[in-house]
């Protein structure tokens, strides 16, 4: 299996060769030359299967280049309930991602049992031991440069903390995570961690992280990769979920479901995207945003217009306040046919700060045949659907599940099963809960007062001189 650049400007990579970086050197972002196609006989085998034997059937197919004991030992080594257990009793660990149903046909697909309580952790703890794997193959180091609008940033530093031969420097919004977000990064004291919060919003970081990126002279000498969703093997480990959601919610590979994804940078969604294309019977894939709808006016209107950081609003479901969606690139690629020239076209004018708009093209009439539907969720209709759950079902939510939720119930075709994908637990908002439901959500012990533990991290204005100087004076020569 061989990766390709969404701007078509690149060499052909193996899964290893891109792995360790982030970027094509074009600017783009890799997807396999072709998505590989699961059978109906394969699906009908894979029903039955652990998790970790599932994510073996899925990611062998994209890492073709590791070893078949070596990826399964890497895989086995990642999940296990010891990994994906963080003090909830109502949970079946052995399932690593537990299906609650709410009610008939209404399910939530539990991804937040990991280190760090978000569904980043699902992929992030892979992404660890494949990166120690590869590095310790290569006799190599690497400087992990990333941002994090809330959760990756803390399920990065989790699975990377103590792993040889690697160094992270993750970016943040200064002020703009929750307490325990924040508490949950800055109070790591690994010699390996850096925290570098950011005078802006995530977009400003993000934009910094792809500067870097894009400087190929600095990437090289200092061995920069990323464990953003623009790293492929992040995004490969996502799709596992979706066939896992799938068998649980129903009784026969005839059926269809539809997934409602709470969507900020289009990482999650992205991967539900793939799971489809390779054969998953998904009927449709809802898109939730909140405040924050860039994704959504698309879908609707067919323009893609990405805010500046004046016009992206702080929200109650804050890992979502992202106005430029960095895998959205991924989709639009496969829209328009995988023409890398229309992709360059499209990112040239993003990347001057304007937008596209494909309603008056082909591509628009190309679009229903991708399931999407979308829509969009505010902060009262987060307290109401975070009220009514709590009421009608004993289960209390977080806010982007909510938003998910919330979306999906309004968008979703009747017909079909809804399997929300879980964000977070609500531990990670407190403050919101507490408004909705004028209660403390409930937290793993391990993490009881982790506010209150010392906090270390760089602030630092948005520029791309001071990040490169900081990574040089913290990276031994």
């Amino acid at each position: 299996m061989k990766y390709i650049s969404t701007r078509g400007n690149s060499p052909a990579r193996t899964f290893t060769e891109i792995l360790l970086g982030g970027l094509a050197p074009d600017g783009g972002l890799y997807l396999p030359e072709h998505y590989p196609q699961v059978t109906r006989a394969e699906l009908d085998a894979w029903r039955n299967l652990s998790y970790a034997d599932l994510a073996y059937a899925v990611l062998s197919k994209f890492a073709t280049d590791i070893p078949a004991a070596d990826l399964k030992a890497i895989i086995s080594k990642t999940y296990t309930s010891e990994v994906y257990s963080n003090g909830r009793e109502d949970s079946d660990f052995s399932q690593i991602t537990p299906l609650r149903t709410l009610e008939p046909g209404v399910h939530i697909l539990e991804l937040s049992n990991g280190p760090t309580l978000a569904f980043k952790d699902m992929a992030m703890q892979l992404l660890g031991n494949l990166f120690e794997y590869a590095l310790a193959k290569q006799k190599a180091e690497l400087n992990i440069l990333g941002a994090t609008s809330g959760d990756t940033g803390s399920a990065a530093e989790y699975a990377m903390r103590g792993k040889h031969g690697i160094r992270v420097f993750m970016l943040s919004p200064n002020g703009k995570m929750s307490a325990f977000q924040r508490a949950q990064m800055y109070s790591l004291q690994d010699a390996n961690i850096f925290n570098i919060a950011i005078n802006g919003m995530f977009d400003d970081a993000q934009d910094m992280v792809k500067a870097v990126s894009n400087d190929h002279a600095f990437k090289a000498d200092y061995k920069i990769g990323t464990v953003n969703s623009i790293n492929w093997a992040r995004v490969s480990a996502q799709i596992v979920y979706y066939f896992k959601g799938y068998f649980a919610a129903t009784k026969s590979n005839d059926e269809q479901v539809a997934y409602s994804v709470p969507s900020g940078n289009f990482g999650n969604i992205c991967a539900g995207h793939i799971a489809r294309m390779m054969g998953l019977p998904i009927g449709q894939l809802i898109l939730a945003t909140n405040e924050n709808d860039v994704l959504d006016e698309f879908f609707r209107t067919g323009a893609y217009r990405p805010r500046d950081t004046r016009h992206t609003y702080e929200t109650s479901s804050p890992s979502m306040d992202i106005s430029k969606a960095s895998n959205f690139e991924r989709f639009v690629f496969d829209l328009v046919g995988r023409d890398g020239a229309k992709v360059r076209e499209f990112w040239g004018a993003v990347d001057k700060g304007g937008s596209f708009d494909v309603k008056q093209t082909p591509y628009w009439d190309a679009l229903p045949a991708f399931h999407f539907a979308s829509g969009h969720s505010a902060h009262q209709d987060r307290l109401k659907t975070i009220r009514k759950v709590w009421a009608d079902y004993g289960v209390m939510i977080d806010t982007h599940t909510a938003d998910g939720l919330k979306v999906g119930l309004e968008q979703r075709r009747p017909s079909l099963p809804l399997i929300c994908l879980e964000t977070a637990l609500p531990a990670k908002f407190a403050e919101t809960i507490m408004e909705a439901l004028d209660r403390e959500p409930e937290r793993p012990a391990k993490l009881a007062g982790i506010e209150k533990l010392p906090q270390r991290c760089e602030v630092m204005d948005p520029d791309v001189v001071k990040l490169k100087a900081f990574i040089s004076a913290n990276v031994p020569r």
